[in-house]
């Protein structure tokens, strides 16, 4: 037994399907299927049930698969050691960002970085929280930027980046259109447009709504944070929106239809973090990275001032 047979078996638990998985591990088809068997043989047991229909792991399959993958990401990272001992800012940087985070932090963070870290080569990925979380767990990516907390982050250390206060967004004509300040109390009975199920602004949104008394559209769930803007731009109602996808909060006069106020005396926020395993070899890149964040002039100027990491 080795670790390419390992690899191969998660492969093939994760997509279910042999000719996709000897894909992602750029091996035939043939050549993963023999190594299964021979790993079956080895360990005298079957892991994986063939049809020609489906594909799918024993019991004793599903065991050995998770424990390889806890295997594998002990090797991966045991690698990452000696990596970052000889140069902890090179190489590539695994990050995962949630889709409310990724569209408006990544154009300006990327400049940043090349700038900073010219050897070091970010590979990102946009996935909703639970998947992220999940990604880490394995080894599969070194950090992810989250919105805290979430269920089942207590397994992770997380690097505090910035509290992001929500903006009002409303369609011309509204009746919270050309007011000088909105509270939350202006919700109370407002039909707000929300995000799918899945995305933790939702839940996050929703918290809002119950304690101010406003309604959820049950009607329309956006799937993305820009179908939620041009949908209150249309007049399809009204929204909360993070302040870096609402745009800066000082031109809150207008976008077009599509009009922006800030909350006022105490803004509701959600708290956005850099999460990464407990113990990573990354843990100073994975550092040098949430600081450079905080000091990005996008951060401090539609946020304020972050605290320090923690």
């Amino acid at each position: 037994m080795n670790l390419r047979d390992l690899r191969y078996l998660v492969a093939v638990a994760e997509h279910r399907h042999f000719g996709r998985a000897a894909e992602s591990c750029q091996v035939s088809q043939p050549t993963l299927s023999s190594q299964i068997k021979k790993l079956e043989g080895f360990l005298g047991v079957q892991l994986v049930e063939r049809s020609s229909k489906q594909v799918m792991l024993t019991a004793v399959g599903e065991a050995v698969a998770s424990r390889a993958r806890q295997i594998l990401a002990a090797v991966d990272d045991l690698v990452e050691v000696a990596r970052s001992a000889s140069d902890p800012l090179a190489g590539d940087f695994r990050l995962g960002l949630i889709p409310t985070v990724a569209p408006y932090l990544l154009p300006a963070l990327i400049p940043v970085l090349r700038e900073t870290f010219p050897r070091l080569r970010p590979v990102l990925q946009e996935e909703q929280t639970s998947v992220l979380l999940e990604r880490l767990r394995h080894g599969e990516i070194d950090a992810a930027i989250l919105a805290v907390p979430v269920d089942g982050i207590d397994a992770f250390q997380r690097l505090h980046l910035y509290d992001e206060p929500f903006l009002l967004a409303v369609p011309r004509g509204h009746r919270l259109d050309r007011v000088d300040s909105v509270s939350l109390e202006c919700l109370r009975d407002e039909q707000v447009l929300l995000l799918e199920d899945g995305h933790c602004l939702r839940d996050q949104a929703l918290d809002i709504c119950r304690m101010v008394g406003a309604r959820e559209e049950r009607e329309f769930r956006a799937a993305s944070l820009e179908t939620l803007r041009q949908m209150v731009a249309a007049g399809g109602g009204v929204t909360l929106l993070p302040a870096l996808a609402g745009g800066d909060p000082d031109t809150a006069g207008g976008l077009g239809n599509l009009v922006l106020h800030r909350f006022s005396p105490s803004p509701p926020m959600r708290h956005i973090a850099m999460v990464l395993r407990k113990g990573s070899a990354r843990e100073p890149t994975v550092r040098d990275i949430a600081e450079t964040i905080c000091r990005m002039p996008l951060v401090e100027r539609l946020v304020g001032d972050p605290d320090s990491l923690g």
